[in-house]
């Protein structure tokens, strides 16, 4: 006894309205059962692609300036880690720019370099440490900048709001010294 099973296959089209979403076969009209608009999909040209905006990086160059620094005294980055009672690994993490310090590791990156958090930022700011000679003392850095002075006396004592605060001043001291520098 053999059996044969014949398969049919429906080749109609099947798809959806888009005015009223019912789900249907293609009619031999092409409009739709229900709403009876057209079941072609309108065919827009594709929107144009706005050009690319290209803005520039103006923040410090924070983990540069900490490496350079620290090669420039000599230094290992265990004996900076030691010296900062940190990681190791942190210290690697800052100078890759994988981890962002905060002020207070600032402070204590500054101290344990023997330099001053205004020294730090101004490396930062554009020239690489090329400020840096032997001959520049702590606390010589930046005198023109009596912000700069006047905080690091007290980052030590401030909650993280005011750090943040802080920060943001610092970030725009340095953005106006990059674009007064670009001019």
């Amino acid at each position: 006894m053999a059996l044969s099973a014949s398969v049919v296959i429906d080749t109609r089209e099947v798809l959806r309205c888009v005015h009223c979403q019912l789900t249907q076969f293609r009619t031999a009209s092409n409009l739709c059962r229900r709403c009876h608009q057209s079941l072609d999909i309108p065919v827009e040209a594709p929107a144009p692609v706005p050009e690319a905006v290209v803005i520039e990086d103006t923040a410090p160059d924070v983990a540069g300036a900490i490496r350079l620094l620290r090669q420039r005294t000599g230094i290992s980055q265990r004996e900076l880690a030691l010296r900062m009672q940190v990681p190791r690994t942190y210290v690697s993490k800052i100078e890759n720019d994988k981890a962002c310090p905060t002020i207070g590791s600032l402070h204590r990156l500054a101290q344990a370099m023997e330099t001053s958090v205004a020294h730090l930022l101004r490396c930062c700011t554009g020239d690489g440490g090329a400020a840096w000679s032997a001959d520049n003392q702590p606390g010589q850095e930046l005198p023109e900048d009596s912000f700069v002075r006047a905080m690091e006396d007290y980052l030590p004592s401030l909650d993280a709001t005011q750090r943040e605060l802080v920060l943001g001043e610092m970030r725009k001291r340095s953005q106006k010294a990059s674009a007064a520098a670009a001019r």
